[in-house]
């Protein structure tokens, strides 16, 4: 098999590769750009290539964030919309990194970045394919316990209809719901919201 069959082999299984995902396997990164000229590969954002004929997915921005920063963790805006819990909108893509993270240098798309620490951060991981990149996405609950702690970024009403959309939808139990606010330390805030939805 020839370093072209390689590349397209990696990313028929990956959905999106990156230079640094043919270094590994011994490969010139000058490969993406000869086959993105010749039409073989089709660049997504600065630095990223997939297949002409991949299909793009509403969430490909996420996949592509997911790919740059593999430690982040899709939260907040991102999350909810991602689980279908809200009616926002947002151009960025909302990320969590732990508290002793650099700042990600990445220009397209635009993120939100959010620090958490221990163990906030590790807590509600939930693991998805999108694109054919592994992605990092809190969990329902830990998205809602998330918008009530970051309340003053997100806004009390987001967290709020985040709250009755995710009991509406039994994306959530309570039981879930009060294990992520301890976890948050926000079970005070959202205790009179849970108790005047059930």
């Amino acid at each position: 098999m020839n370093h072209k069959q390689q590349i397209m082999q990696l990313a028929d299984a990956r959905g999106i590769i990156r230079a640094k995902d043919l270094e590994t396997t011994g490969i010139s990164r000058n490969y993406l750009y000869k086959m993105h000229k010749d039409g073989l590969l089709k660049k997504i954002s600065t630095g990223l290539y997939t297949l002409p004929n991949a299909l793009a997915t509403e969430h490909l921005t996420i996949a592509e964030v997911a790919k740059r920063i593999p430690h982040a963790v899709i939260s907040l805006i991102s999350a909810l919309i991602y689980h279908e819990l809200t009616t926002q909108l947002s151009p960025d893509i909302w990320i969590a990194v732990p508290k002793s993270s650099r700042k990600p240098n990445i220009k397209y798309p635009p993120i939100n970045l959010t620090y958490i620490s221990n163990p906030a951060y590790s807590f509600g991981i939930q693991k998805c394919i999108i694109n054919g990149v592994p992605v990092k996405i809190y969990s329902p609950a830990k998205t809602v316990a998330d918008c009530f702690k970051f309340r003053s970024k997100v806004g009390l009403d987001v967290a709020i209809e985040a709250l009755r959309n995710v009991r509406r939808s039994r994306k959530a139990t309570m039981d879930e719901l009060t294990e992520a606010a301890k976890v948050n330390r926000v079970l005070k805030i959202m205790m009179p919201y849970m108790e005047a939805i059930v």
